[in-house]
């Protein structure tokens, strides 16, 4: 059973929720506190702007085969997570607004994700976006695509985002597996 804190069994229809590869299900919704550790293939544009963005959202710089910890703390409004990345440190706040999407804050810019079963795992279907408060034009917005699943009985995260003009973002893809629940 899902922590009562935990987001995304709330977020998905109810049949989806026991579809779920065991170690989505455990990742998304087992206890209070988790700490994870894998690895991960980052990768991204390497010009200037790429770059200053990156730093901006806190988001990790490209490096293959990087080290990674995340722990996501779940609170009684949202989900602090912190991903610690050899080549940087990303944070964000996962919430639930009303439309219901899932939000992650990545500092001044908020993502809003419709989160749908596709077989075992979760895919994060990017809906809209807002800076400060202001929602962009969905021609801004770019592609984004983000996949939590399950490789060889692990979670996996697979992450790619284009942005106009700008090119990839970043993409990182790898897996964790959990190191502790509190």
């Amino acid at each position: 059973m899902p922590s009562p804190t935990a987001l995304f069994h709330t977020l998905l229809d109810p049949a989806d929720w026991p579809q779920l590869h065991p170690a989505v299900q455990r990742m998304h919704g087992e206890g209070n506190a988790i700490q994870a550790s894998g690895r991960a293939d980052v990768d991204g544009a390497r010009h200037a702007l790429a770059r200053w963005l990156r730093r901006l959202l806190t988001l990790p710089e490209p490096g293959d085969g990087q080290a990674i910890a995340l722990t996501i703390e779940r609170l009684a409004t949202h989900e602090r997570w912190t991903r610690r990345f050899a080549r940087g440190r990303m944070h964000s706040a996962l919430s639930r607004d009303d439309a219901p999407c899932l939000r992650e804050r990545l500092g001044l810019v908020s993502l809003y994700f419709s989160l749908r079963r596709e077989g075992d795992a979760i895919d994060w279907q990017l809906q809209r976006a807002s800076v400060l408060g202001l929602r962009l034009p969905r021609a801004l917005l770019g592609t984004v695509f983000s996949r939590s699943g399950a490789s060889e009985g692990r979670y996996t995260f697979d992450i790619d985002v284009h942005l106009p003009l700008l090119g990839q973002l970043i993409a990182y893809r790898g897996w964790l597996e959990i190191d502790h629940v509190g």
